[in-house]
């Protein structure tokens, strides 16, 4: 497994979804995640220390962990398929560690608040990271795509670094 950090978010110029972008701690690979416009959301909130009166779901799961006596060891993205990545969730409890499937985006969302290490599988690094000039293309399907291609159409492209 290879660290990574958030390097930002940003939006896709031709599919306008957006893009979260991590690379490897030297910063030479830069692996490009499309992602829906609420864990975008979300992930920016986390970056950008947005408190909110009330608790979203990833701070609502966050809080079930840890009243649980849960603690998130770490996330790892550990697979790409047919151009969907993989996660899981690595979470202690008092002397058992276990491993949660999760989307990339929300397992990401959650170690940012629990100031939690985020790897990446050797494999999908070689698989899909870039060198920070060429990006992959995401892989929407069915009626999916098109909902979040009209949401987001609506976002101002002046703000896309923003989010």
């Amino acid at each position: 497994m290879v660290e990574v950090k958030v390097f930002g978010l940003a939006l896709d110029e031709d599919s306008q979804v957006p893009i979260l972008i991590l690379k490897d701690m030297g910063e030479e690979k830069a692996l490009p995640i499309w992602i829906g416009a609420m864990e975008a959301m979300s992930i920016s909130m986390a970056l950008n220390d947005v408190a909110l009166p009330r608790p979203m779901t990833h701070d609502l799961l966050l809080s079930v962990i840890h009243q649980m006596g849960g603690e998130i060891k770490a996330v790892e993205v550990v697979d790409l398929r047919e151009g969907t990545y993989y996660a899981e969730i690595e979470v202690a409890t008092n002397n058992d560690v276990r491993r949660i499937d999760a989307r990339p985006s929300d397992a990401i969302a959650l170690a940012i608040r629990a100031k939690a290490p985020i790897r990446v599988a050797e494999q999908v690094l070689e698989q899909a990271a870039s060198d920070g000039k060429t990006p992959g293309k995401p892989v929407l399907r069915g009626e999916d795509a098109n909902k979040w291609n009209d949401i987001l159409e609506k976002f101002d492209p002046e703000d896309k670094y923003k989010m």
